[in-house]
């Protein structure tokens, strides 16, 4: 019976290693068609099933350049960063240092005076989930000011003159995508642990993981991918300011994984922060919201994810808890249709 019970045991090993080998091949035949018929558009994917981990990358790491990209070649990660900044939030909820519910009026900057109608009104889920009703960053206006660097200009005194003169939020409670209130988080963070946020990411999820090549302000490295805009013109990487809780990591696929690995391991610290910010705290006809996380269902799944889009690189980041996959797709080009599109194809295909 025990011998039984053993050969089961392998069986059952080798038909798990051979199912996540399949799927990884059939990803990487997505992954190369699609690089067939783009070939100016480079791209890293990290895959991992059950704890087994898969890559796969076409495309040089610039037009000058004859090193392919690989798992360890860097991107920027852009609005992903959302994702490692709402765990950071949750951590700070399990420590008990703040509540989902706790309004925001005492955690931000003293330069920040909120206007009497909105005092005691917008919780850190709001802000997190994207329904506070604050008046957002003018992107349109920035990029015309600095197409490659947009965000240089924006400064506390920016962030301050925005709030302090808000006086009604017009749409609270309803979904509009906000880079303010997630700039918010970065500095409510900094609020209750005295730290800059280059310092709280970094012990607490960069320096645990171990993901040496996801990167704050120093990010000029060899490994590095160059960005194009739309058009396949050069675009810089944002530097990091103050808006950096919203999107301004640069991260690899390898890296992305192993954060997907803490996140898909209900035992850990990063693990159960991410359960956390899975709750839903938004919902409409649309979409559902967790804390910085959309939420999409079907018939047989739960699926979690979170595009990001710089000015000249795409990715998108998806995870099945229950099935235990997840996936990360990065593009050294600013095109959101295709990180989708092949996402949506290998969900179709292949992970439904």
């Amino acid at each position: 019976m025990k011998t039984s019970l053993q050969l089961l045991a392998v069986l059952l090993l080798i038909s798990s290693f051979s199912f996540g080998q399949n799927i990884s091949q059939k990803i990487d035949s997505i992954i190369q068609d699609n690089y067939r018929k783009n070939p100016d558009v480079g791209i890293s994917v990290g895959f991992i099933n059950n704890n087994e981990e898969y890559y796969t990358a076409y495309g040089n790491l610039n037009a000058e350049s004859q090193i392919k990209i690989n798992k360890n070649s860097v991107f920027e990660i852009a609005s992903i960063t959302k994702i490692l900044t709402s765990n950071l939030i949750a951590q700070a909820v399990m420590e008990h240092k703040i509540k989902t519910d706790d309004y925001i009026d005492g955690f931000l900057p003293k330069a920040y005076v909120l206007h009497p109608n909105l005092k005691n009104k917008i919780k850190i889920s709001d802000l997190a989930s994207h329904q506070s009703g604050l008046p957002d960053i003018d992107f349109g206006k920035l990029i015309e000011i600095d197409p490659q660097q947009p965000i240089n200009s924006v400064t506390e005194k920016t962030l301050a003159s925005i709030i302090n003169s808000c006086t009604e939020l017009k749409d609270y409670g309803k979904y509009r995508y906000s880079t303010i209130g997630y700039t918010l988080l970065g500095q409510i963070l900094e609020k209750i642990y005295g730290k800059s946020y280059d310092e709280i990411i970094r012990t607490k999820l960069i320096e645990p993981l171990q993901i040496t090549n996801t990167l704050t302000k120093d990010f000029i490295v060899k490994n590095r991918t160059v960005g194009h805009n739309p058009n396949g013109g050069i675009q810089e990487f944002f530097k990091w300011n103050i808006t950096a809780s919203a999107g301004l990591v640069k991260s690899n696929a390898s890296d992305m994984v192993t954060f997907l690995k803490e996140v898909l391991n209900n035992e850990t610290t990063i693990g159960k922060a991410a359960i956390i910010t899975e709750k839903i705290y938004y919902k409409d006809e649309k979409r559902e919201m967790g804390l910085g996380t959309n939420i999409m269902t079907d018939e047989k799944n739960t699926i979690y994810l979170k595009s990001g889009d710089s000015m000249g690189q795409s990715s998108i980041i998806c995870y099945n808890r229950a099935k235990k996959w997840g996936i990360i797709i990065l593009l050294n080009q600013r095109n959101s249709k295709m990180r989708q599109d092949l996402l949506n194809q290998m969900y179709d295909t292949i992970l439904k």
